[in-house]
């Protein structure tokens, strides 16, 4: 086994530990590649390994690997800030986004899916913690903003859940709250709204995504474990 497989066996493996130790099944547990930055021959060769869902945060660069590697068995997720003018890349490529945070975005993004005939799967991102460096609706906001999304229906987008981001560097108890919160949050929008298959949670990076699958995560964000490190300047990566 290559050393691409070991990392990726070995991460597997910790996260069906995890769910397993949180009393679930461990395909309740999407694990997401983030291959952001890393080149399409890496991502190929994790995708020979088994790899089936890709996370890309540029909408250009996700393109390319798109591109690059045809699989219909692979799924794409896109993880970065959504821009308005770049929602005709994602539209149709992408099958996940976790970064909604805009009405305005979700109606550029519909009106491109209705021309393409195609569906996204859609997380709305909650900047948890209050961070004013990080993207988001705060948590305060998330009710109203999904009062208005869910006012008029909006083609080809399906609003699966949440996203966020734990505090960096924090104690364990510091992001398992951060993570408890987001699914609270869930929990009360689904009944809230009456909103089926409201159930993604998508939370929990290399450094923590053990703590997040014991909060309720159902998909977990996880680069540098599997790719390995970049060098200094990629410290925080997921």
């Amino acid at each position: 086994m290559d050393e691409t497989c070991e990392r990726y066996a070995h991460v597997v493996a910790r996260v069906e530990d995890a769910a397993r130790a949180s009393g679930r099944e461990p395909a309740a547990v999407r694990l997401v590649a983030v291959s952001k930055f890393h080149p399409s021959s890496a991502l190929a060769r994790l995708a020979g390994c088994g790899q089936r869902d890709f996370g890309e945060s540029r909408a250009q660069e996700g393109g390319a690997k798109i591109a690059a590697l045809p699989d219909p068995a692979i799924e794409w997720h896109f993880l970065g800030p959504l821009q308005r003018n770049k929602a005709r890349l994602i539209a149709g490529r992408f099958q996940w986004l976790h970064s909604l945070e805009s009405l305005q975005a979700a109606d550029t993004l519909s009106r491109h899916l209705t021309t393409s005939n195609a569906r996204l799967r859609v997380l709305i991102e909650v900047n948890i913690t209050g961070d004013p460096r990080k993207h988001g609706v705060a948590p305060a906001d998330l009710f109203p903003f999904l009062e208005a999304y869910t006012s008029r229906p909006r083609i080809g987008l399906d609003l699966v859940g949440l996203m966020t981001m734990a505090p960096h560097a924090a104690s364990e108890g510091a992001v398992r709250a951060a993570f408890a919160h987001l699914r609270e949050l869930a929990c009360k929008s689904r009944q809230a709204f009456g909103l089926p298959g409201f159930d993604e949670l998508s939370m929990g990076m290399s450094d923590d995504y053990h703590w997040a699958i014991a909060e309720g995560a159902t998909i977990v964000r996880i680069g540098r474990a599997l790719f390995g490190e970049r060098g200094p300047a990629t410290a925080h990566t997921p």
